[in-house]
């Protein structure tokens, strides 16, 4: 193999789910930095946009590293993130928006961080066209980027940094492709399809709502203009009296809440509520807009598609859409501790190679590299999904078991009654009811990397319903099953780890067959697309499963849970923990019958993963 060549069919040794291998760093070169508040910058319609400007604190041009979102820039600067120290994501002090980089670390290594809100946020000032909140004008972030440019202080190389919002609105300084804008690592980048950072595709995977941008609203800095409720456009009046009337809506007052105060407050989950679509020309621009990306890029985000899916959606429709140099890395399933200060060492690996021109060999390795779950190591591949995958088919069965062996036509194999789940509404239960398919116990281990999707044949006596679906990894088990006191059942009490889920919305379940793939269902998601089920009638669903990669050691099952429900932990429609947010559910009782039979054969598949000879 050539220099620094890897063998993705080999593990990696050292370093943990937030630090990947190699561990690149270099000597800090300025131990003090220089910090110029509250610069007012104008954009070209004239509004000035505020940020903070950390350099070294000696004469020199520098490159520059912009982070730029909605987020407070206050809270970002190095005297605010040393207030409690990198708290991790189970401590009850991981504030979420604490996401523009480690100023320090930047400055010591010879870059110039500047933290900017755009307009709309913050200290910036109000005004003109506001196409994405999230982002300002169009045009902001490329104002940004070439006036930063030719300050005294920048050699003229700019990149950009920052996680989550920080990394959407990278994605959309790709688009337009400034010219001083070298390359971006936008880790978490938010929607990707749609508009800016809060297109509807990414966020509100397979239809369903989700709740989160009402449980961070106390914590943003946007300017606000609440009044009255008062009149709204014809159109949107039809669609506020569509909403209102809603049982699902109307159950959780938290929704109705916002609904009676027509877009007075929270206005992005008001037009949500009004407009839960995604459309067919969203989908075409957002096409053409990243195949216009030009400048290098690496994305990526953690296994965490259980709260944050919008980031694993987002990095992986960034990463097959863009044409040019690119990388991916998926890290741990925990979120990066916060204020962000996680694999920095292989950002500056990243800049360091397109701004300062140092051989880094961040282009000699593969250009995927992920963590594995269960085995604790890190992988890399040539592509994503990974080009050795092994698409492999487990069936449900009986007694909730699940199989490799497809079921026999004409014979009395799978012929058994539907199994059958009952779900309560929230306003009568929080028991969340499910169905549980286990394998038996592996003979070997069996590593998986990818996204995944359940076929569903299922019948429900209602007109919708919300199917989740949760990968588990249980085990190890080194029980039997026999008629044996003792031995009739899987004992309780296993361990288990929740891998990914998947969701889909029954009456979004149209297909766009030019976009979709067998391992991979594009939904249309759109208002015309949409429709009810027959109650009683058997309907196949292909539900998408986020990727994740894990290691099922032998011993372990393969589980998989269908449901229809998650609830609130807290108490008003809130949670206890603001980045896992529950969905709208239904306000109806319904009957769930999963068939799984020869003529409905409901399987899971897996991307499963040659496991190489070497360690």
């Amino acid at each position: 193999m050539g220099k620094n060549q890897i063998d993705p069919k080999s593990a990696v040794k050292g370093g943990g789910p937030a630090t990947p291998p190699p561990f690149y760093d270099r000597e800090p070169s300025n131990v003090s930095l220089r910090w110029d508040r509250d610069v007012m910058i104008p954009m070209r319609d004239g509004v000035r946009l505020c940020a903070d400007i950390y350099r070294p604190d000696v004469e020199g041009k520098f490159p520059a590293l912009l982070a730029f979102a909605p987020h407070n820039k206050d809270v970002q600067t190095p005297e605010a993130c040393e207030n409690t120290g990198p708290q991790p994501a189970w401590s009850p002090w991981w504030f979420g928006h604490q996401e523009a980089g480690d100023t320090r670390f930047w400055v010591a290594r010879g870059y110039v961080h500047i933290v900017a809100n755009p307009r709309g946020f913050g200290k910036s000032e109000d005004g003109g066209d506001v196409k994405n909140p999230w982002s300002g004008s169009d045009t902001d972030v490329y104002d940004m980027i070439e006036w930063i440019a030719v300050q005294p202080w920048c050699d003229g190389n700019v990149g950009m940094v920052g996680i989550s919002a920080f990394g959407g609105n990278q994605v959309h300084a790709a688009k337009l492709n400034p010219p001083h804008l070298k390359a971006v690592f936008p880790y978490d980048p938010s929607s990707v399809y749609g508009s800016g950072l809060l297109g509807f595709r990414d966020r509100y995977v397979g239809g369903l709502l989700q709740v989160f941008m009402n449980l961070i609203e106390p914590t943003g800095v946007h300017h606000l203009q609440r009044g009255r409720p008062g009149s709204l456009p014809p159109e949107v009046e039809k669609r506020w009296e569509e909403a209102m009337a809603n049982p699902d809506y109307r159950m959780n007052l938290t929704m109705y809440n916002i609904l009676t105060q027509r877009g007075q407050h929270t206005p992005y989950m008001f037009n949500l509520l009004l407009n839960p679509y995604d459309h067919e020309e969203t989908v075409k621009k957002t096409e053409v807009d990243l195949e216009k990306i030009q400048i290098p890029l690496y994305t990526g985000t953690g296994w965490y598609g259980y709260s944050y899916k919008v980031h694993l959606q987002g990095c992986q429709a960034l990463y097959s859409n863009v044409k040019g140099t690119k990388k991916m890395m998926f890290t741990g399933p925990a979120h990066q501790e916060r204020p962000w200060h996680s694999f920095h060492g292989e950002v500056l690996r990243w800049y360091d190679h397109w701004l300062k021109g140092i051989d880094t060999g961040v282009l000699d390795e593969p250009p995927v590299k992920y963590w594995v779950m269960g085995e604790n190591k890190w992988r890399f591949g040539q592509d994503w999904p990974l080009p050795e995958t092994k698409w492999t088919k487990f069936y449900l069965d009986s007694w909730e078991r699940m199989r490799e062996e497809p079921f026999v036509p004409s014979s009395r194999d799978g012929c058994a009654d539907p199994d059958v789940f009952v779900q309560m509404p929230p306003t009568q239960t929080r028991k969340v009811e499910k169905l549980r398919y286990l394998t038996d116990p592996l003979p070997q281990d069996t590593l998986i990397a990818g996204p995944s999707v359940l076929k569903l044949f299922a019948a429900i006596d209602q007109a919708d319903t919300n199917w989740i679906i949760i990968l588990k990894d249980v085990g190890p088990d080194v029980s039997v099953r026999t008629a044996r006191e003792g031995e009739l059942g899987i004992p309780e009490n296993l361990p288990e780890r929740e891998l990914t889920r998947g969701w889909l919305k029954a009456s979004m379940r149209a297909l766009d067959p030019q976009r979709s793939k067998p391992w991979k269902p594009f939904y249309k998601l759109t208002r015309e697309a949409r429709k009810l089920v027959v109650p009683g009638e058997i309907t196949e669903y292909s539900i998408e499963i986020l990727a994740t990669a894990n290691l099922f050691k032998a011993g372990h099952r393969i589980c998989v849970e269908v449901t229809c429900m998650d609830v609130p932990t807290g108490t008003a429609g809130f949670t206890n923990v603001e980045y896992v947010p529950y969905h709208l559910c239904s306000s109806k009782t319904t009957v769930h019958r999963i068939y799984r039979d020869a003529k409905h054969p409901s399987h899971l598949l897996l991307p499963v993963i040659p496991i190489g000879d070497s360690e």
